[in-house]
C-alpha cells in the first residue's frame, strides 16, 4: 500500500476571479501563501472508488480523512460538472460534508479530488492550481483520468467492487 502522503489528494479551486460558467456565484477567496497541510502520521487506510467520465471508468482512491469518509458514505453519486478556470471541474454536493480535523486549505495537482467547503462543492482537477483556503483533500484519480475529466460534463462516483 502506498504511504498516506501518496494517497492524500490535494485539490483546490482556482482562487481568483469568478466562475465563467456561473456568473451569479461569488468569487472564491484570494490565494493564500500558507503552505498546504500534510496528512497526519498513522493515517494510512484508503478507499478505492470508481469514477465514470464520458463513459470511461477511472480508478481513484479516497484518503482516510473524516471528510473523505463522509463523502464515501454518500456514494454512489452522479453529478453535473462545470468548468472552473480551465483547471478543474466542480459539482454541487447534495449536502455539506464534515470538515472535522481538515487542514486550512490545500495546493491541488492535476488528478486530485477535493471538497471546497465554503461552496459545498466537489472539485476535480485536470490541471495544477494554486493553494486555496477551505479546500479539503479527498483523494486522487489514477493515471488516465485527467484527459477524460477535462472534457467531461458529468461524473459518476461509486465504491469500487
Amino acid at each position: 500500500m502506498a504511504p498516506a502522503t501518496a494517497l492524500l489528494l490535494v485539490a483546490t479551486a482556482c482562487t481568483s476571479g469568478s466562475p465563467s460558467s456561473s456568473p451569479s456565484e461569488p468569487a472564491r477567496p484570494q490565494a493564500s501563501t500558507t503552505p498546504a497541510a500534510t496528512t497526519s502520521p498513522g493515517r494510512t487506510a484508503a478507499m478505492n472508488i470508481r469514477l465514470t467520465l464520458n463513459g470511461h471508468r477511472i480508478a481513484a482512491t479516497l484518503n482516510d480523512s473524516a471528510t473523505a469518509r463522509d463523502f464515501a458514505a454518500r456514494l454512489p453519486l452522479t453529478l453535473p460538472l462545470r468548468d472552473f478556470h480551465q483547471a478543474e471541474k466542480i459539482a454541487d454536493l447534495p449536502r455539506k460534508l464534515t470538515t472535522s480535523g481538515a487542514p486550512e486549505g490545500a495546493d491541488p495537482k492535476a488528478g486530485d479530488l477535493a471538497y471546497y467547503a465554503p461552496w459545498n462543492q466537489l472539485a476535480t482537477y485536470y490541471r495544477d492550481a494554486p493553494y486555496a483556503t477551505g479546500l479539503v483533500p479527498l483523494g486522487r484519480m489514477a493515471d488516465g483520468g485527467i484527459e477524460q475529466l477535462a472534457t467531461a460534463d458529468e461524473i459518476t462516483i461509486e465504491a469500487a467492487p
